[in-house]
């Protein structure tokens, strides 16, 4: 079974303030878009850097999953950790899906030049940082997802198959 981590990174939504809307976005997505067999391996946590660290970890190399995506923690505030999480764990770091992502952003709004999304690969396990706000997720994530499933198939991942009817994804021909 092909395993997607997914971590909504928030003090508020992991101590039950407020639902986490963030991460049932991605799921959603995920949901809508892969026609392949997968399993959602989901964590709520606080934006604490090494807790954040330790579940990336824990998604990457125990429980197997081919890709881990991160919401929230992306912006310039004290709290907001999960660039510096991702580069602590990663041993590359994939700079052009933040820029993507801030690219796109932009058409929607002048503050995207404040987000810091970015992804990583730790071992074959691609780990993509989007913002919090679901609008901004399924922005994000739509314009880089066309790159993912080859990306996991260059780090040794497993062959991720869409409805291209709803996400058409980027396989050079061979």
């Amino acid at each position: 079974m092909i395993k997607i981590g997914i971590i909504n990174v928030s003090d508020r939504a992991s101590a039950g303030v407020y639902e986490d809307i963030p991460g049932k976005a991605v799921v959603s997505l995920l949901t809508e878009w892969l026609t392949c067999s997968w399993e959602p391996v989901y964590r709520v946590i606080p934006d604490e850097q090494d807790q954040l660290e330790a579940t990336m970890i824990e998604l990457a190399d125990a429980e197997g999953c081919c890709l881990v995506v991160t919401t929230g923690g992306t912006g310039p505030a004290l709290r907001d950790v999960t660039p510096e999480a991702t580069k602590a764990v990663c041993q590359k770091m994939m700079p052009g899906f933040g820029e993507l992502m801030r690219q796109e952003s932009l058409k929607y709004v002048p503050t995207a030049i404040l987000s810091r999304q970015t992804a990583g690969i730790r071992n074959q396990t691609l780990i993509l940082n989007l913002p919090g706000k679901p609008t901004a997720i399924g922005q994000c994530l739509s314009v880089v997802f066309p790159a993912i499933p080859y990306c996991i198939d260059l780090i040794g991942g497993p062959f991720l198959t869409t409805d291209v009817e709803k996400m058409k994804v980027f396989r050079p021909k061979s």
